[in-house]
């Protein structure tokens, strides 16, 4: 029977892989064997069954060879890819394919947490193809906000007879509720996780909102020379603190209740005239005096600090807007007047 050499460098690699098992004890290596296919358990205990005797002078290295190796990895990275591919490795394919269909999709922990991050467009494109009584469901399944946008979006005629079914409705069966789902889950989610890719441009313009202004300008300068376009397409959809002029009256004053007195000045001591105004004008006249008072009593401030001071209540701005409390328009929104 073939004995386990006492000189560390004449092991194979699979005797290694044999002596690292039984080392971990029975309970550890139990876990590992259940991750393995057949093949691999057979050939891993024909080699731990010719082992005999190992010394304490082979496991050591063993043990540091194996750290060593752990260490030398550096950082990692984890993506799609690489989860998928892992993922493959040790469930079956349609198992892996789901739960990577699952987390590529929108992100909540039910089925319609997720289908309330679905942009209303995306989700009014899908249910206009469904039936009424279907989108009924679905419409009464998801935060009201959201229903009532993706009902406008569908088509008049379709929406009214929606409309009529959840009036209707009574309580939903659960085998009509799971079907449902398993619908919504198969058919709308699978295709909006293979066709939807987050845009690189809303991306970069997340990451330019996140930057500080001198940063920014660098960085936009550059682009601008290299890209223009993309450079331009970029500022279109940062959100700035000048963005907020966008603001009507009632979300001027709802914002102004959710950031403290003394972050807005500092705030507005590097804003424009048009933004000072619009925050003044929601102001009382005695408010509005302090401020003045406290911004002029500030003197010189640091260019970072006004910088921390407006991404503040920009973060509390986009905020308010995601649960629907503000509405901040774009700039080419038109709005339909009444006279």
């Amino acid at each position: 029977m073939a004995r386990v050499k006492d000189n560390y460098r004449d092991i194979s690699g699979p005797q290694k892989a044999a002596i690292f098992m039984l080392a971990l004890g029975e309970t550890q290596a139990a876990k590992l064997f259940r991750k393995m296919d057949d093949e691999e358990i057979r050939n891993l205990s024909h080699n731990m069954a010719l082992l005999g005797t190992v010394k304490s002078g082979v496991i050591e290295p063993l043990f540091v060879e194996f750290t060593d190796h752990l260490s030398s990895t550096g950082s990692l990275m984890g993506t799609y890819d690489s989860t998928e591919r892992l993922l493959t490795k040790i469930l079956d394919g349609d198992r892996a394919h789901h739960i990577m269909e699952e987390i590529r999709g929108p992100s909540g922990r039910t089925m319609w947490d997720k289908l309330g991050n679905v942009n209303e467009g995306v989700l009014a494109t899908y249910l206009k193809n469904e039936y009424p009584q279907t989108v009924a469901v679905v419409l009464s399944k998801i935060k009201t906000t959201h229903a009532a946008r993706v009902l406008a979006l569908l088509p008049e005629n379709f929406a009214m007879e929606v409309v009529m079914r959840m009036l209707r409705m009574e309580t939903v069966q659960k085998d009509i509720l799971d079907q449902v789902e398993r619908t919504l889950r198969t058919e709308f989610m699978t295709h909006l996780a293979r066709s939807t890719r987050g845009d690189v441009h809303e991306m970069m313009a997340d990451i330019f909102n996140n930057l500080d202004r001198s940063a920014e300008n660098r960085f936009m300068t550059a682009l601008e020379e290299r890209n223009p376009e993309s450079a331009e397409r970029i500022k279109q959809l940062m959100f700035t603190f000048e963005d907020l002029a966008r603001l009507d009256s009632g979300g001027v004053q709802t914002l102004l209740r959710q950031i403290p007195k003394e972050q807005l000045a500092l705030a507005l001591k590097g804003a424009s005239e048009i933004v000072k105004e619009l925050f003044f004008n929601n102001l009382s006249e005695r408010a509005g005096k302090m401020m003045r008072e406290d911004m002029e009593a500030m003197g010189p401030v640091r260019l970072k600090d006004v910088d921390e001071a407006q991404s503040a209540i920009l973060t509390a701005a986009k905020a308010l807007a995601d649960s629907g409390a503000i509405a901040i328009t774009g700039p080419s929104d038109k709005e339909e007047l009444v006279y």
